[in-house]
């Protein structure tokens, strides 16, 4: 890659981190092979705690101080470390997580989910290469190519989750506990990404998130449909309904009491370019109404889960006495998630059927987070970007994920400017079979978060 000239760090930077570069793969590589999934029900918790001290190792490696293994609240652990700065220089926290959502559909894989493969495509598979194992390899790009060029200009303080993906609050109630533990002047959270691959993006904003497992019962037992079918009522059934009315004819988001008319204002999102990113097959609609960034950036949006019923190999025919659902709703912002939660238990309340019994429980929640955009960091950040991509401005977006503890961090730390880039743009597919990360977007965002910690430290002293 090539660095602007206006800007005479970058180029040495951008020359170190290509060298940098087939490190940063094999390293990956390791982090990838981690099936760092925080939830035990699902994967042995022995990977996340050692992903957990392969973090800790890079930091000692990297000369941080103080570098601890945390023990949340939730039961994950975060790792954290920090490396001093010179007499003066402000204070950047390096964000990012080592946990991964669960692969989904194994046969769906290409090549397998936690072994980093380099396909023809030029692109690196695996689950967690872009979010965010990809994150914590792009900070220690960043701070290997500013010792090699002169020297980390701030002091930096770092910290890896261990169970972002699972929303369920660890390290948001530890910072809490211990609040002068992530203090700092500015924070880099390296789990976005950019609009699109090439296109330099901050995201000024993320919706919130609430996850309730919903149970219905109406029976003592299954009984047969024969016997009993057309007058005993079915759970299944009913959890369908409730599940159905959670959406309009159109397909968009319905839960009683909750605004859906947001409108988006920055950058716009073509219908087109949506269906080819999200994969859309011929002849099937989008859902919901107005523009693309309103729907995924300014409303609240409902997702079934997954759905406890019996499989169709195998299943008899039977009246269904129980049926269970997990649903989430990400709430955007300018909406309260605890105030959404309610309304969300309150509507399936509302909507279950024949009297059947429900019980509703929270499983995760996390609220939604508007960046100011306008602030000092920020001019550093636009310039930083320009240098990692020529020719290119710094464009703003929003995100329909939810990042939790961007809104601790900005409650702890008032004063603090929070910026969102990352490795997460749509040909990454995180979330999704054959996750990937593009490395030319790994080595621009490296280059871009370094040539930020100049700026930014530049910036401080004038």
């Amino acid at each position: 890659m090539s660095a602007s000239t206006t800007d005479p760090t970058a180029a040495p930077i951008a020359e170190t981190v290509a060298s940098l570069m087939p490190r940063a793969k094999a390293e990956l590589a390791e982090l990838v092979a981690f099936q760092s999934v925080a939830d035990p029900a699902q994967f042995p918790p022995s990977e996340c705690e050692a992903a957990a001290a392969w973090v800790a190792d890079a930091l000692r490696a990297e000369d941080f101080r103080d570098v601890a293994v945390l023990d949340t609240p939730d039961g994950s652990q975060a790792v954290y470390g920090y490396l001093p700065g010179p007499a003066g220089a402000p204070t950047v926290l390096l964000y990012a997580h080592y946990d991964v959502q669960p692969p989904l559909d194994l046969a769906g894989w290409v090549t397998p989910p936690f072994e980093l493969t380099e396909r023809e495509d030029g692109r690196w598979y695996g689950r967690g290469a872009a979010d965010c194992k990809g994150g914590v390899i792009m900070h220690l790009l960043a701070l290997r190519a500013l010792k090699a060029n002169g020297g980390i200009p701030v002091g930096v303080k770092v910290v890896v989750e261990g169970s972002e993906e699972q929303g369920t609050g660890g390290l948001e109630r530890y910072a809490e506990e211990h609040p002068e533990l992530l203090a700092a002047d500015a924070i880099v959270i390296g789990d976005a990404g950019n609009f699109r691959a090439g296109l330099p993006t901050v995201t000024a904003s993320l919706r919130g998130m609430t996850m309730l497992r919903v149970q219905v019962d109406t029976l003592e037992g299954n009984l047969h449909s024969g016997l009993f079918g057309g007058a005993a009522p079915d759970a299944l059934a009913a959890l369908i309904r409730v599940l159905d009315s959670l959406r309009a004819e159109d397909g968009s988001t319905t839960v009683d009491g909750l605004a859906a008319d947001g409108r988006w204002e920055g950058l716009r999102y073509p219908e087109e370019d949506f269906r080819k990113d999200a994969k859309v097959l011929d002849g099937v609609d989008l859902i919901g109404h107005d523009a693309v960034g309103d729907r995924l950036w300014a409303r609240p949006a409902v997702t079934v889960m997954g759905i406890d019923c019996p499989p169709v190999v195998g299943a008899t025919p039977s009246v269904h006495a129980s049926a269970r659902a997990q649903i989430s709703l990400r709430v955007p912002p300018g909406q309260d998630a605890a105030e959404a939660t309610k309304l969300l238990a309150a509507h399936v309340e509302a909507h279950t059927p024949w009297g059947a019994r429900v019980s509703v429980e929270q499983v995760g929640q996390g609220q939604p987070f508007q960046a100011d955009i306008t602030s000092p960091a920020y001019t550093s950040m636009a310039e930083a970007l320009r240098a990692a991509y020529p020719g290119q401005e710094m464009q703003a977006a929003g995100m329909g994920g939810s990042i939790p503890l961007c809104n601790t961090l900005a409650a702890l730390y008032p004063e603090a400017e929070i910026l969102l880039i990352g490795l997460s743009e749509p040909e990454a597919q995180i979330h999704a079979v054959n996750e990937s990360v593009s490395p030319e977007e790994l080595e621009r965002m490296s280059v871009a978060e370094a040539c930020f910690l100049v700026n930014y430290a530049r910036s401080r002293r004038g």
